[in-house]
C-alpha cells in the first residue's frame, strides 16, 4: 500500500528539518576551534593544509580560519549553499565534501603555499550547484542552478588568480569548485 500525500509530507518534512540542521552542526566545529584559538593561542592555533605537512591538514584545513572574520563570512555563505545542495539529499552532500577533499589532494602535494577555511567547501557547493541542473535538466535541478548562478556570480571571479586579493588561497577555491563539479558529475541522475 503506497503512503497517502500527508504521509508523504510528513516524512519530507521531518527529513528537511533534520538536513536544516546537519550544516549548522558542521559549523560547531569551525567556531569552537576559532574560539579556542583566539581565547587560549592568542591566534595562533591553526590547522592549515601546508605543503609537505601532515595529510591531517587536508582533513582540518576546511575547520581551521584566520580569525572571527574570515568565518564569519564563509559561514554566511556555507550555509544557505550547504542547505541548496541538502534540497537534493544527504548522498549529494556527502558528495560534494568528498569532491573537495578529493581535489584538495594534489593542491596540498603540489601547491607551494598552504590554504584553510571554510571557502574551497563553499565553492565546492557552488560548483555542485551550477552545474547538477544543466545536466539532469530536471526542473528541481536546472531551479537551484539558475538560484545560484544569479545569487552567488559575483564570487567567480575569485577563481582566477588575478582578481584574488593578496593572501587569498585562489587555489582552494578553484580546487574546491573542482570538487562540485565532480561531485555533480557523479551524482548526476539521468
Amino acid at each position: 500500500m503506497s503512503e497517502s500525500l500527508p504521509q508523504r509530507l510528513d516524512r519530507w518534512i521531518a527529513r528537511a528539518g533534520f538536513n536544516l540542521v546537519i550544516p549548522v552542526v558542521i559549523l560547531l566545529i569551525p567556531w569552537l576551534q576559532e574560539l579556542v584559538d583566539q581565547l587560549v593561542f592568542g591566534g595562533r592555533w591553526n590547522l592549515p593544509m601546508t605543503p609537505g605537512g601532515s595529510f591531517l591538514g587536508v582533513l582540518t584545513a576546511p575547520f581551521s580560519h584566520s580569525g572571527f572574520g574570515h568565518l564569519l563570512a564563509n559561514s554566511l555563505t556555507f550555509l544557505p549553499l550547504s542547505w541548496l545542495v541538502l534540497l537534493r539529499g544527504r548522498r549529494d552532500y556527502l558528495a560534494v565534501w568528498l569532491g573537495v577533499y578529493a581535489t584538495a589532494i594534489p593542491v596540498w602535494l603540489l601547491w607551494p603555499s598552504g590554504s584553510h577555511g571554510l571557502s574551497s567547501v563553499v565553492y565546492g557547493l557552488l560548483g555542485y550547484l551550477l552545474l547538477i541542473g544543466w545536466m539532469e535538466k530536471r526542473p528541481l535541478s536546472l531551479a537551484l542552478s539558475v538560484l545560484a548562478l544569479v545569487t552567488y556570480a559575483g564570487v567567480l571571479p575569485s577563481l582566477l588568480p588575478i582578481f584574488s586579493p593578496p593572501g587569498v588561497s585562489w587555489i582552494g577555491h578553484l580546487s574546491g569548485f573542482a570538487g562540485g563539479l565532480l561531485a555533480a558529475t557523479g551524482v548526476a541522475r539521468d
